[in-house]
């Protein structure tokens, strides 16, 4: 990983402005994933603007049109508009790979690549917008991403795959993979966990949002993963807990020596962190502005 001269203060800005531009498209559109920016924007600013070594973006630094899947066209797109979210990276093997599993957090990806001026602030504008590669699931032609993201999609094997590919041929390259804590209720996530321990992928870190919630509520109600330091280290890797709203902390925990081990970091947030409206609102998979709050949430919106 490599080191980069950002104050806390400019990351912990960077991580409030993701959450005022995600409630911004919550308050335009009349809703979307805002709980999930509120416990992860102050974690991926830290991630893009501090911790993570990635090469310069080669994305069209803009929301572009996408040609679909399959398309006879794609090719034409990879080498002109760059429409793969990997391109948003443009990692060479001596540079950190990000893989994001939280597909549903792909709004605080855009927002996080604006903030580290990968893309622009128009961009966001095209988000969740018909035939654009700006979805609000994220998936391998969205910026940031380089695979259909979630569990489903199996995000943290392919990282893992990587990562043991890297070991094989001598690349000195990070891989990185981000995780929520409900996904970690799927069995293939442990499998993985298992698998990447056995091959002492010490190249292999993976950032957790433990927020607490999914789809169906409280995690700790629908099927219970702690306690995830134990079971992280049970499995036989390095493992550390922080607050996840606490820079110098993530920053430290990224910093562990884990030779011969992956290394999971554990960041317990806050899902109404940054904007307390929440509150009497969540668990909250997908969050709709009631209309009778709607005012309340827009003159917050405005000071923040």
């Amino acid at each position: 990983m490599t080191k980069k001269s950002v104050t806390t203060e400019k990351i912990l800005k960077a991580g409030n402005n993701i959450r005022k531009r995600i409630l911004g498209i919550a308050l335009k559109s009349g809703g979307c994933y805002l709980t999930q920016a509120c416990s992860s924007a102050d974690l991926v600013a830290t991630l893009y603007l501090k911790i993570l070594n990635l090469g310069p973006s080669l994305g069209n630094r803009d929301a572009i049109l996408f040609p679909g899947v399959p398309s006879k066209n794609n090719m034409d797109y990879q080498r002109g508009a760059a429409y793969n979210g990997y391109d948003y990276k443009n990692p060479d093997f001596t540079k950190d790979r990000f893989f994001v599993s939280c597909c549903h957090y792909s709004s605080v990806i855009y927002c996080a690549l604006v903030e580290a001026g990968r893309i622009d602030a128009s961009a966001i504008d095209k988000f969740n917008g018909d035939g654009w590669n700006m979805e609000m699931i994220g998936a391998e032609h969205s910026p940031g991403f380089e695979n259909t993201a979630g569990s489903l999609g199996q995000t943290i094997s392919i990282a893992a795959g990587t990562a043991h590919a890297y070991k094989l041929k001598g690349h000195t390259g990070k891989i990185i993979c981000m995780l929520s804590d409900g996904e970690i209720a799927e069995g293939q996530d442990w499998e993985c966990i298992q698998a990447a321990s056995f091959y002492k992928l010490d190249n292999f870190s993976v950032f957790v949002d433990v927020n607490k919630q999914q789809i169906e509520g409280w995690t700790k109600n629908v099927m219970n993963t702690e306690p995830l330091e134990e079971r992280f280290k049970a499995f036989g890797w390095a493992c550390v807990k922080v607050n996840g709203h606490d820079v110098e902390a993530i920053i430290n925990a990224s910093k562990t020596k884990h030779k011969g081990k992956p290394l999971a970091i554990l960041c317990e947030t806050d899902v109404a962190r940054g904007i307390p409206l929440l509150k009497t609102m969540v668990p909250k998979h997908f969050v709709r502005i009631p209309e009778n709050q709607r005012e309340e949430f827009l003159k917050f919106y405005e000071n923040m």
